[in-house]
């Protein structure tokens, strides 16, 4: 392996951003799409293997170039155009079709037989995770006409104007841009083990939670009538992978059945068999009312019961939503691939395998390693300590993904090997030595 980054690697990076916009760029990594690359591990423009355990932020839950999905995406015959307005026009799939590939309506269909126990019926597909929460809360106000809601500390739902009101996590994301009037926060569960009485967060506190108090009837400060929604992440992402504990999921549940509040629950992150349930929700006492996913899925969705969607036409709509006929495609296989091969059950048994390889292991600057599944995380001491193992990982081939305010997430392939994940945490373990 040459060092990190390469020589042709930085000249990448340096025609790359003679055009680009400024934005959000870790290493000075350029991947090969031409060269090998399969599971976690793939080639740069140097020709240096690397293991990638960022899963693209989970937007890639396969790995690179799984023959159980590129062998059938071989044989597709690709249509020109292979996007269609897909709210205006539709394509060839049904009950009556002997179609070979699945179309937009064969993932609808997977997608509500998976939130069937959600009583949800009904999918709204657009292009990405940010149009995914877009629509969720756009259904969310047409429904209740309400003018308020409610996001939690840490929150991160996209970066569209409506779902930066939402964001409550770096305040880049939001400054100085025009939000969403209505919108109240409350703390986030930051300790799984929690109860009311031990509570650290905030959240509980007094005689009851700060939500509770906030849409008191009567005597609380936000009229739970005119509460269009309550948005949460079932497991924080950008926040700082924040798994809640029951107690704080169980009154987030208690309240919306007590006001008949509608629930979004934003899974694009933590969603698609990545927790080693389907939804991330599943694992947790509540029952959301609206899914957001995207990321694995390929495509962005919005999930709900038929009685919350708008039933006015052109009231939700989009060119390409419903339209992109690859994605769709992929979105479907990539499912049907996690169910055949039982991936959200290998997610837990290797997911388990790295929280113990690493606890044993146990490195001093290590506070904590937690995770449900694929969705791992690692905190550190301290931001420096953390931003130091993420560099020294990625001298040592390895790439990790920073979040929150000390810590690194973890997002193999669904379909990661026990080996390959003795590799990660010797590489990990490696690089925590020498930021030690």
């Amino acid at each position: 392996m040459s060092s990190l980054p390469g020589q042709r690697a930085r000249e990448w990076v340096d025609y790359h951003h003679e055009r680009a916009a400024p934005s959000t760029y870790v290493f000075e990594f350029v991947w090969d799409h031409t060269a090998p690359a399969e599971g976690p591990f793939c080639t740069d423009v140097d020709g240096n293997v690397l293991m990638d355990m960022t899963g693209h932020v989970a937007a890639a839950p396969l790995g690179y170039n799984n023959p159980k999905l590129t062998e059938r995406l071989a044989e597709f015959d690709l249509p020109d155009p292979a996007k269609i307005a897909g709210q205006d026009f539709y394509v060839a799939s049904g009950p009556l079709d002997d179609h070979e590939y699945p179309a937009p309506a064969d993932l609808m269909e997977r997608l509500t037989d998976r939130s069937a126990h959600y009583g949800m019926d009904t999918v709204f597909l657009s292009n990405s995770g940010a149009e995914a929460v877009e629509n969720a809360i756009k259904i969310c106000y047409d429904h209740t006409e309400g003018q308020h809601a409610v996001t939690f500390e840490g929150a991160f739902h996209g970066r569209t104007l409506g779902a930066l009101s939402l964001n409550r996590s770096k305040s880049v994301y939001r400054r100085d841009f025009p939000q969403i009037s209505g919108v109240h926060e409350v703390p986030f569960c930051d300790d799984r083990a929690c109860d009311a009485d031990t509570c650290s967060c905030g959240f509980f506190a007094g005689d009851g939670s700060q939500l509770r108090r906030m849409i008191r009837p009567e005597r609380g400060f936000v009229d739970p009538e005119n509460l269009a929604y309550v948005i949460l992440e079932p497991v924080q992402g950008e926040g700082g992978y924040r798994f809640p504990s029951d107690a704080f999921m169980s009154e987030v549940a208690a309240l919306c059945d007590e006001h008949d509040l509608l629930l979004v629950a934003d899974e694009i992150q933590s969603g698609v068999g990545r927790s080693g349930e389907f939804w991330a929700s599943d694992h947790y006492p509540i029952e959301p009312d609206v899914i957001a996913s995207a990321k694995g899925l390929r495509v962005g969705a919005t999930i709900g019961r038929s009685d919350v969607f708008p039933e006015e036409r052109s009231r939700l709509s989009s060119t390409w939503g419903a339209g992109d006929i690859v994605a769709s495609c992929q979105g479907a296989l990539t499912l049907d691939v996690i169910d055949d091969y039982d991936l959200m059950d290998n997610a837990v048994v290797t997911g388990r395998q790295f929280q113990e390889s690493v606890r044993d292991a146990d490195p001093e600057p290590v506070v904590d390693v937690r995770g449900k599944g694929l969705l791992l995380a690692v905190e550190f001491d301290t931001e420096e300590r953390r931003d130091a193992v993420q560099q020294a990982a990625f001298k040592r081939g390895l790439l990790l993904l920073g979040c929150g305010e000390k810590t690194i997430r973890v997002l193999p392939p669904l379909d990661v090997t026990e080996r390959e994940i003795f590799l990660a945490v010797d590489l990990l373990t490696d690089a925590i030595a020498e930021a030690a």
